[in-house]
């Protein structure tokens, strides 16, 4: 079923503080982060969380309300603390440490607000970790018959591929990594061979793979193919969040109906700026203000 491009998009899962070897704080978590940038790019996502009743949830909570989203789905939890992740970066690339029993492994079906059915939902896979944010989500599903997009995150130890298989079977769109897509479709002759095998298994309007620095392509229902690769130098600050940017861009291009082509152009491209940054989130709208221009989304928002 078409979802509705008119409603927002809604967007489940972690909110927490990705912790750098330094002592920086940055505000993560890839639903988090996907909600961020398409609060950015005009699109008033409702972002559907769970935070402690702690300093680092009420940085959160004002974060957002600075960036212009609304706080509607952010639960509050007085027994669990706000996620937190201890990143560390070996020639820029970024390794976590993801605590347990966290406030968004908790988020409550009860607590969640009344939501437009038939919009797009993305999500990733660690906030289902726990059985009381995988019911709520699965709630969701069931209620809004909403379009999926599913972003496999997949973090050790925190995945079981019985469940990641439930979410696949109801997925629209799916994006994963090179590794990710090895570990679910170990046979093919290449990635896109690997790609196309997964889409028509789980039946998918598109798979979406993301190969790092040699960039990206998706695999379309009718078998279409499109490629894109990263252009010129890029300097690398930390890779944390690139594929949240890349991902959140796929969401934009999806709900504007841009072609696929264009679409991983312009993902790529956001990316590539995306991995300049320290950490995932980016606070100044001057970052954004480029992209917004090349995009012709100068007044949206």
């Amino acid at each position: 079923m078409p979802f509705d491009h008119q409603q927002p998009p809604l967007v489940f899962g972690e909110a927490l503080f990705d912790c750098f070897p330094d002592g920086a704080e940055v505000l993560g978590g890839a639903p988090f982060n996907v909600a961020w940038h398409l609060a950015a790019f005009g699109l008033n996502p409702v972002f559907l969380s769970r935070v402690g009743e702690d300093d680092l949830g009420k940085r959160i909570d004002a974060a957002m309300r600075e960036q212009g989203m609304t706080t509607l789905g952010l639960q509050r939890d007085p027994e669990h603390a706000t996620g937190t992740v201890q990143v560390s970066l070996a020639e820029g690339e970024p390794s976590y440490e993801i605590l347990p029993d966290r406030a968004y492994d908790h988020i409550d079906a009860a607590a969640l607000p009344p939501l437009p059915e038939q919009t797009l939902l993305y999500h990733g896979s660690l906030a289902l970790r726990h059985s009381v944010s995988a019911d709520a989500l699965r709630m969701l599903r069931g209620r809004l018959s909403p379009s999926i997009f599913l972003d496999v995150n997949l973090r050790d130890p925190w995945w079981q591929k019985e469940r990641l298989i439930e979410l696949l079977e109801g997925a629209t769109w799916v994006k994963l990594n090179a590794d990710e897509l090895a570990l679910l479709a170990p046979e093919g002759e290449n990635v896109e061979a690997r790609a196309q095998r997964l889409r028509e298994c789980y039946e998918l309007e598109a798979l979406f793979a993301t190969l790092g620095a040699k960039g990206a392509f998706a695999v379309e229902a009718d078998g279409a193919i499109s490629r894109v690769a990263p252009t010129g130098a890029i300097q690398v600050v930390d890779a944390v969040g690139a594929g949240d940017g890349f991902a959140s861009v796929l969401i934009l291009g999806l709900i504007r109906r841009w072609p696929v082509k264009q679409t991983l152009d312009r993902a790529q491209s956001f990316a590539s700026a995306i991995v300049g940054q320290r950490g995932a989130t980016v606070p100044d709208p001057e970052f954004y203000a480029p992209f917004l221009k090349d995009w012709g989304l100068g007044g949206v928002g």
